[in-house]
């Protein structure tokens, strides 16, 4: 085995092309976590140990701090296809399960609206391999949760439209299904924003050890291989916590928090190609005291990792870094004058924007002093 499989939680299993596209591929800019390194390991030493098992992870945190990368990650270290479902507040039991469609006459078809038309037309000659909402997102060009209210629609639509044909039925299963029976990775992304206590109960029943989903066509047993990443953002004022019950059911869970400032500069590097550590030093600096002043003050926005590379790439293309600090950071976390005020102060205060104007003087004057240098070659 080598080193890119020595996670593989099992080796002799053998996927389809499709399933294969579905593992992650890590990029060049990928850089190993201790998060990542810890769960991996602590996932293959307890992988073959009954009730030690551990396929349900939790990783909380504030966005931008790599939850979805990591997911992405352990995919890839498992040999597992990835995917992922993403929750919002209507979610409904047939979101966890799947839904059952009829499928109407070719000739009412052609009656229908063009969109309408399209989209059944799409299910009904899928080969099932992909859920329902995400042919339909595909198709559509539509988010998750539109999908899934326009899955709602086209079932009534459908059931309208039988007439006294004779009915033929097809269940497309639900994303959920679908990594649970054939062994995903699934990404379970904000569970704690369903308001639905129905629907997280049949959430919590699949994520038992032993579970299973039963499903208007059969019952589906949990694949060996499943294993459930919820991802959720750290609570803030007035947010929801995630359901006891869920959150009992996890069996190991990280606390993603801003990774160090050496590891933020090495990904910064690897993501942009910007090398001044000088510069990237303190641009570091006043993403990690933005971070703690919105904590202290309540502030719903988060500076994160994602604001720290598209400043820095701003400012790789010529882009001014004080200006480019708003566009890429501030703005990203409130538009409010008075949180703003509170932002500006603590930078200030720490000396942050001082610190970068000198940097920036400094790599001013050395890009000087090398055009200068090339030029007196040149002359010579």
């Amino acid at each position: 085995m080598n080193e890119h499989e020595k996670y593989f939680l099992s080796p002799a299993r053998q996927l389809t092309d499709a399933e294969k596209e579905l593992v992650w591929k890590k990029p060049l800019s990928h850089k190993v976590s201790e998060a990542e390194q810890r769960i991996s390991e602590e996932v293959c030493r307890n992988w073959n140990r009954g009730e030690m098992k551990i396929a349900t992870i939790l990783l909380e945190g504030d966005a931008g701090s790599g939850k979805t990368q990591l997911a992405k990650a352990l995919s890839a270290n498992f040999g597992l296809p990835y995917t992922k479902v993403t929750c919002f507040a209507d979610m409904d039991k047939s979101d966890i399960i799947g839904a059952i469609l009829p499928v109407i006459s070719s000739e009412r078809l052609e009656r229908m609206e063009p969109a309408d038309r399209n989209a059944l037309k799409a299910l009904y000659e899928s080969d099932r391999f992909h859920s329902a909402t995400e042919i339909l997102m595909d198709v559509m060009g539509i988010t998750q949760e539109t999908a899934s209210i326009k899955m709602k629609q086209l079932l009534k639509l459908a059931v309208e439209n039988t007439g006294s044909d004779a009915i033929e039925y097809r269940f497309y299963p639900s994303e959920i299904v679908r990594a649970y029976q054939k062994g995903y990775l699934l990404e379970i992304q904000e569970p704690n924003v369903i308001r639905d206590a129905a629907v997280l109960m049949a959430l919590n029943s699949a994520l038992e050890p032993d579970g299973s989903i039963n499903l208007p066509t059969e019952m589906v047993r949990r694949h060996p291989d499943f294993i459930a990443v919820i991802t959720t953002n750290r609570s803030y004022a007035g947010s929801r916590p995630l359901n006891e019950a869920l959150r009992d059911r996890v069996q190991h869970a990280e606390k993603m928090d801003l990774p160090t400032k050496d590891i933020m500069i090495e990904r910064a590097m690897s993501k942009t190609g910007y090398r001044d550590e000088k510069v990237l030093d303190v641009l570091a600096d006043i993403i990690i005291v933005l971070d703690k002043t919105t904590r202290a003050n309540a502030i719903k926005g988060v500076a994160g990792m994602r604001s720290y590379f598209y400043w820095t790439d701003a400012i790789a293309s010529g882009a001014s870094a004080k200006g480019s600090l708003y566009h890429k950071v501030i703005y990203k976390i409130t538009t409010d004058s008075e949180e703003i005020n509170l932002l500006e102060e603590a930078l200030k205060n720490d000396g942050l924007l001082a610190s970068l104007e000198e940097v920036l003087k400094d790599v001013k004057k050395n890009e000087i002093v090398t055009m200068q240098s090339k030029s007196e070659h040149g002359e010579r």
